[in-house]
């Protein structure tokens, strides 16, 4: 078994998530580890962010957990947080100087950025 070193994209995912769609294939350019519950991504967030590279909230969370989770994010951690939902989609990221800058995303937004971070098959998601 070979040593994985390529940085995390942790997915929280609900029950009504289509799984299909995420690429888990070991040549994709970002580790996709699936966890079904909320509280296991903010407990990993909470044990190290270094090899984290982003975190998306596919349906997994309210837009109150999406900021609540923003705001206790560690310091440490500097990756992209992305909220999807059936009202909408938005990004976190960071800005140029310190803190996080919001963005809200349309369904073209959201398939751009997981395709071009090699998260996806080329299935296009539904909005």
């Amino acid at each position: 078994m070979r040593h994985d070193t390529r940085r995390i994209t942790l997915i929280a995912r609900s029950t009504e998530s289509s799984p299909e769609v995420w690429n888990l294939d070991r040549d994709a350019g970002s580790r996709v580890i699936l966890v079904n519950s909320l509280s296991l991504l903010v407990g990993a967030l909470q044990h190290g962010t270094q090899d984290i590279v982003r975190v998306i909230l596919d349906g997994a969370a309210t837009p109150t957990q999406f900021l609540e989770l923003l705001a206790s994010l560690p310091a440490s951690f500097a990756g992209d947080v992305v909220l999807r939902t059936v009202n909408g989609t938005f990004l976190s990221a960071t800005g140029r100087g310190e803190g996080r800058m919001l963005y809200s995303m349309t369904p073209a937004d959201l398939q751009f950025y997981l395709e071009t971070n090699d998260l996806v098959t080329r299935v296009r998601i539904a909005a």
